[in-house]
């Protein structure tokens, strides 16, 4: 018996597979600051892990491969995110170092983390310490910054600003390492791939 024509049509028809979400592991130094900035960002078409893991530089990286080497499907990215701040310039520069060599990208500040959060205001190439960002960070919000504060929104309108502000510096520092590099930061390489997944 020879079949309707809607019938025979339906059972050619191809399903439509979802393609696999792009899956990030990003470990953070600080236990709050890094990670509540990174999950604000509104990802929609990627699986994001965010861990504050409460330790620096070698450290940290080696508690990026172990939590790499412990999930059961593999990670697309994987990111170290942690600070200059006092750590010694050969433990700094080793731990970007051993982070490459293992596949993990490194998104580190120097000096600290809120110079990516000052970029966003202001283009600055001076030498800074923690409290300098956090003095003049303050002046641009116009209220004492806390580092609970829901930053990625007071700042997202200015991403890009900070995008560019962030790789002159970078530019500036082509030829110096990055514990030298004061002040520098990639962050905005994270950022960037963050927002490929944005709607």
């Amino acid at each position: 018996m020879k079949q309707p024509r809607q019938h025979a049509q339906y059972l050619t028809r191809k399903v439509a597979l979802r393609e696999p979400k792009e899956r990030f592991l990003i470990v953070c130094e600080g236990a709050k600051t890094e990670p509540n900035y990174f999950r604000s960002f509104r990802v929609t078409s990627a699986d994001i892990q965010i861990f504050g893991a409460g330790m620096s530089t070698l450290s940290l990286v080696q508690y990026c491969m172990k939590r790499r080497s412990e999930s059961s499907e593999p990670y697309d990215q994987v990111w170290c995110v942690f600070d200059r701040d006092s750590n010694p310039p050969d433990g700094f520069n080793a731990a970007i170092r051993k982070a490459k060599s293992e596949g993990i990208n490194v998104a580190y500040s120097n000096e600290a983390f809120e110079l990516w959060f000052l970029l966003h205001f202001d283009y600055c190439d001076s030498a800074l310490c923690r409290q300098d960002y956090i003095r003049n960070l303050s002046a641009y919000l116009g209220y004492p910054y806390d580092k609970r504060a829901p930053m990625y929104d007071i700042l997202r309108s200015q991403q890009t600003v900070a995008i560019e502000h962030a790789k002159r510096l970078l530019d500036l520092h082509a030829s110096t390492s990055p514990a030298q590099a004061n002040p520098s930061t990639t962050v905005h390489l994270l950022v960037m791939q963050l927002q490929r997944f944005m709607n």
